[in-house]
């Protein structure tokens, strides 16, 4: 497992190197406030991890935290079950 997930690592660095080699040609953001400039590679890929990221956040905050709770709810209503003693205990 651990190889399979390097291999993924190591190839998603190699196709961001790419992008940011096959685009060099410069591009200004701007923001209202702040006006950006960067090679269109690194744009398109600080874009990329941007939206990833936005979307591992929305998926924990409509997924993830609402199943811990509810689990956290159900674990605390079931109560503990004592404990049965085993054949052969005295």
């Amino acid at each position: 497992m651990r190889l399979l997930r390097f291999i993924i690592a190591l190839s998603c660095i190699a196709a961001g190197v790419i992008v940011g080699a096959l685009n060099p040609q410069p591009v200004s953001m701007d923001f209202g406030f702040v006006t950006l400039r960067a090679a269109l590679g690194v744009s398109l890929l600080v874009a990329l991890l941007a939206g990833a990221v936005a979307g591992g956040l929305m998926l924990a905050a409509s997924v993830v935290v609402p199943l811990r709770r509810q689990l956290r709810r159900e674990r605390a209503r079931q109560p503990t079950a004592p404990a049965t003693p085993q054949p052969g205990d005295s």
